[in-house]
This record gives C-alpha cells, structure tokens and sequence, in this order.
C-alpha cells in the first residue's frame, strides 16, 4: 500500500506541469493591420470576395463560417480568442467584406496566422 501511494505521488508530481503545459499561450506581438474581412471559405475556394460577395458572407458567417481578414500583403488572419467557446464572427460581421483597421495580438503557429483582436473599425 505504501508503495502504490508514493507512487501515486511521484506520478502526480510530474503529471501537474505536463498537464499545465497544454495551455500555456503562445507568445504573441501587438500589431495593427488593415485588410479586408473575407468569408474564408469562398475567398480560399472560389476567390469570392468584395462587395457583390457581402450577402453571401453574411449568410456563411450567420452558419458559422468563420470570417478572416486579408491584409494588403495578401496575408490571411484568423481571428481567435483564448476563451474556449468563444466565437469571433461577431466582431466582424458589420464589416463582412469591407476594409477595417484591426489592433490585437498576432501569433504564427503551425502555419497559420492569428489574431487575438482588441479593436476593428472601417479603415480610412
């Protein structure tokens, strides 16, 4: 029985960092981009986009197709959030296919662009 308890413990002992490991943020940088708020499905399946493509960015985004933002060196970011659950369309959906000034944190991970987003509006 002793043997099985210290055992436990030791186990325990590694297992806690390992586990908060799993979520530990990644580093990001405070930036600010311009770009244009794209349906990231049909921009990347169709090259739909602009305003003839702002109903049907819409509709997608309504279903739950997330938007992005396209920054003028033809950059796609996706926006994200560090709450589990917490969904990002709605920060941009007045701006669906419209160029905005966005300022948050950008994290490049696996290949992919985020953006953690503090603030959009239309750019000028």
């Amino acid at each position: 029985m002793k043997r099985i308890l210290t055992t436990t413990v030791v186990l325990a002992l590694f297992a806690g960092p390992l586990a908060a490991q799993g979520h530990m943020a990644t580093a990001g940088n405070e930036v600010t981009i311009t770009g244009q708020v794209i349906d990231l499905n049909c921009h990347t399946t169709n090259g739909a986009s602009g305003p003839s493509h702002k109903a049907c960015a819409l509709a997608c985004a309504k279903a739950g197709v997330p938007l992005g933002i396209l920054a003028s060196d033809s950059t796609i970011y996706v926006p994200v959030s560090s709450k589990p659950g917490d969904p990002q369309n709605s920060k941009l959906e007045k701006y669906a296919e419209g160029k905005v000034t966005v300022t948050g944190t950008h994290r490049f991970v696996s290949g992919l662009h985020t953006i953690q987003i503090k603030t959009v509006a239309t750019a000028t």
